[in-house]
This record gives C-alpha cells, structure tokens and sequence, in this order.
C-alpha cells in the first residue's frame, strides 16, 4: 500500500485526482541541489514583509534630511503644519538668526537661564557642565544635543497671544529626563503612502465641502497659507531652490516678494533672498517698468529690501521727478534713502533753474550782430517777446482764488492760502519737442493781428521763422532735461508723465554698498 505522505496527485486529469507510487514520485523530483536551492528561496521570501509596501527607507533630503539634519523647524499657522529637518551649516550660512540661535555662547545662555529657575533647574545645569575626574569645569556648557550623539537644536513658530504680534520662531530647549537624556522626539518619518481613510475623513471633506461658503474664515486661512508659503519660500532659498512665486500676475507677485522680503529681514537673511527676488521680478520685464511707474514708492522699499540696483533705480527716478508728491509713503525709510532723495531733488532743481535762466536770456540778434530791441528790428523783438511771456506764464503757478469773505469775517484776516505744488516736466518737454507743439500757427496769426497796420502775410512768415529760430535755441537749452534714465521708453512727449527723468542714479549712490 503506497505511503500518502510520499504520494503525488495527477495534475494532467483536473477532474480526478489519483496516487501514484512512490518510485514514479521519486523520478519527477530533481537533483537535491535544486530542492536545496527551491527551499532557500521559499525560506527568503517568507522573510520578507508585505505589509505597505517595500521596505521604507527615511528619506534625506530637502525638506527633511533624516540622517544628517541637526535643526528642527515647525512652522505651525492655523492648523496647517510644516516639518522641516534642516542643516545648521546652512540655516547659519544664510542667516544672523540662526547663526546666533544656534552659537555656543546662545547656548550657554540659554542652559544658565534654565538652571536660575529652580533648584533642581540649577542642579541640572550643573550636571550639563563639562566635568573631569579630579573637579568641574566652571562656565562651560555644551551644546544641546540628541540622544547625546551630536547638537541638536529646535524651532516652533510662536504667533503670540495678540492679533498684531508677528509671528516669530522660537526656540525650544530640548527636555531633559530624570537619566539627563533628551527627550526632544526625532520628526516622525514621511511615508510615501498615505493611510488608508477612515469614515471621519469622509466626514470631515463633507464637513469642508458645506462650510465652504462661510467668508468669515477666508481672509484667515489666507494669511496662514501666506505664512506657510513665506517660510518655505526662505528655506528653499536656503537651499538653492527657486521659490515658489507667481509668475504671471505681476501685481501678486509683488505682493508675495514684498511678504518674503520681510520676513528675510527680520530673520537677517536679505543678502541671501534679495537676489532671488530681483531675478523673479526682472523677468516681467515691460511690465515691471509700467507698475513701478504706477507705485515709485512701493518699488523703491521693494529695492532696497531687496538689494536690487535696477529696480531701486528705476524708482527713485519716478519718485525725485514726482518729488514732493509721495513724500507721505516714504517716512518710514531709513534717514540715507530720505537724504539720497534730497540730494536728487536738489540737484535736479539747481539743473532747473540753470536751464530757466538761459531760456530767458535767450535773445536774438540782427544783421549785423546786435541784439534786437523795439528800435532796430522790432518785428524779432516782438517774436522774442512773445516767447519769454509764454515761458512765464507756462512756468509760474496760477494765483489763488480770492475767498469770499462776509461781513462778520472781515475783521479776521484770511488764512494763508496752501503751497503751490509746480512741476515743470510738461513745459520743458513741450520745449524739447519744438515745431508747432507750442505757439503754432494760428496763435502767431491771432498775435500779429493785434495790430492790423502792420499785418502782412509777408511779415506773418517773417515772423513764424523768427520764431523758429527762438524755439531751435530753445530746444538745444533744455536737451540735458530731456534725457532719460528710466528702463522705460517713454518717447519724446514724456509718455503722458509731467515730471521728468533725467535723474542719474550712480553705483555709489546705492546706499548698501
């Protein structure tokens, strides 16, 4: 009788299954090295976990560097959390806070001002400080560390306990244990798959889903994503990575380089980030020329946070040809940017008046060479006087209206009427462009028809090239008014603007270098 335990069932029939002898059994098998070698595999599979995946293997990189990440980062903002695991090499490469933050003598303040708290606190501290075998080591604190392997040092964003405060990072020391270990718990490890939902996610997407029409919590879960994207912004920067900025809308863009560029400013991080924004900006090109000339003041703070030659250039053009109008939105920049202002503006007033000067000198002259007076040529005299009433009047602010005034006020003297605010650009540009811009045809005509004896069409023509030739002169004078700094082409009429642009911003005019 055949052994069952040595038995094999026929696999060619599916429908019936027979013993076989155990000598056919023994022919089917294969050599033992085969069998070995078929039990090792089985052996090695069953070691193997199936559950999740493959094996998990912690990731280090940016931004979670597992294995070598020496400072923890939680940025918490309204229930949105960051983790980040970073270098201390970097953080304080690109940063004065961390690299403060992180230093020996921070450190050593920190664990005497956790040691002043309590006596147990002070018999901690004591424990930390470095000690030999025959006395102690007074005034040397270690660096706090992990598990006791290497330094290791934590952040958490603080956003304070009122509206208006700043939310900041603050650093945690790490908790020490009854056995003076570290209890600070390493970053729970990123899983590449998420697990599975469970009926409450359901619940709370459909609770999302119905509540998404509440505006209350729109402007608040905006400034939070605001932050998170700011932070991670500056540690990607760290990094070497491109930001995450729009690069389409140029208004928003201003708007979030503007939130980055502050808060690289109170983390002492502009030389690092200022870079970044001045290369995402300037790809707007065109369209960055037009907005600084919509908003000089904002794109002037925008600069010089940013460290940006061209951009700070541009600006400061518009704002010392607008100048005193913006003056308002500038009296929180640093005293240098107000005196570089100031300087600008004078400068550009004393080329003013120079040029003014001229243009009323201006004068010309008769065959001979003398100049023209009512007695030897009066026709040119009257073009050269036609010309300079024109100046005056295009040049000299409108004089104030008289206030009405009733009989119970007359006793009390009027109040002094409000500064006059002139800016000549559209005069000079109008005399920079000549021809019949100013004083055209028909006005010449109406002039000389003041007085009908002497009005020829011969002398109207002698008359249109005599002033011709005081509008050439005039055009020569006011060529160092006409030129243009700006980024921006703004064409022979200025572009609409009534200011000009002939401000010159130099190298050493940039107040950071």
């Amino acid at each position: 009788m055949t052994n069952p335990s040595t038995s094999f069932y026929d696999l060619s029939n599916p429908m019936v299954s027979q013993p076989f002898p155990a000598e056919r059994s023994l022919s089917v098998r294969g050599p033992p090295s085969l069998a070995s070698r078929s039990t090792t595999t089985r052996r090695h599979r069953s070691n193997r976990s199936h559950h999740g995946g493959s094996t998990y293997q912690p990731q280090n990189e940016f931004p979670n560097f597992a294995h070598t990440g020496d400072v923890e980062i939680i940025v918490n903002a309204g229930g949105l959390e960051r983790r980040y695991v970073l270098h201390r090499l970097y953080l304080a490469r690109c940063s004065g806070f961390f690299e403060a933050g992180t230093s020996e003598e921070w450190s050593r303040v920190q664990a005497q001002g956790q040691g002043q708290g309590t006596p147990q606190g002070t018999e901690r501290a004591l424990g930390s400080i470095g000690e030999e075998e025959e006395g102690v080591q007074v005034g040397v604190v270690s660096l706090p560390t992990y598990g006791g392997q290497k330094p290791f040092w934590r952040y958490e964003l603080d956003t304070g306990t009122h509206d208006d405060e700043v939310p900041m990072l603050i650093q945690k020391p790490p908790q020490q244990t009854l056995f003076g270990g570290d209890q600070t718990p390493r970053p729970p490890p990123i899983r590449n798959k998420p697990p599975a939902p469970s009926n409450g996610f359901f619940r709370s997407i459909a609770a999302m889903q119905s509540a998404i029409h509440i505006p209350q919590a729109t402007a608040q879960n905006t400034e939070d994503n605001d932050i998170i994207r700011d932070y991670d912004n500056l540690f990607r920067i760290f990094y070497n990575y491109s930001p995450t900025l729009d690069g389409v809308n140029i208004t928003e863009a201003y708007i979030q380089c503007k939130s980055l560029l502050n808060l690289a400013d109170m983390y002492d991080a502009l030389e690092v980030v200022g870079p970044r924004i001045d290369h995402h900006l300037l790809q707007f090109q065109g369209r960055l020329w037009k907005q600084i000339a919509k908003y000089p003041p904002s794109y002037l703070k925008l600069g010089y946070l940013a460290r940006s030659k061209v951009i700070f250039a541009e600006a400061l053009v518009h704002v010392v040809g607008q100048w005193p109008s913006g003056s308002q939105q500038l009296r929180n920049m640093p005293d240098v940017i107000l005196e570089l202002i100031e300087d600008k503006v004078d400068e550009l007033e004393d080329l003013k008046a120079k040029v003014e000067g001229r243009l009323f000198r201006l004068n010309l002259t008769t065959s001979r060479g003398e100049r023209v007076t009512p007695w030897n040529s009066y026709l040119e005299w009257s073009a050269v006087s036609l010309f300079r009433q024109w100046l005056a009047d295009s040049t000299t602010p409108p004089p104030p209206p008289i206030p009405k005034t009733s009989s119970r006020d007359s006793r009390q003297p009027p109040p002094p009427p409000p500064p006059v605010q002139t800016n000549n650009g559209r005069v000079y540009r109008t005399l920079g462009m000549g021809g019949s811009a100013y004083l055209n045809h028909d006005e010449l005509k109406r002039f000389m028809k003041l007085q009908p004896e002497g009005y020829t069409r011969d002398s109207l023509r002698k008359f249109e090239r005599r002033m011709d030739e005081v509008k050439n002169v005039a055009k020569e004078m006011v060529k160092p008014l006409m030129r243009n700094y700006l980024e921006l082409d703004v064409g022979r009429d200025g572009g609409g603007m009534g200011y000009l642009t002939c401000t010159r911003v130099d190298d050493a005019d940039f107040p950071w270098d």
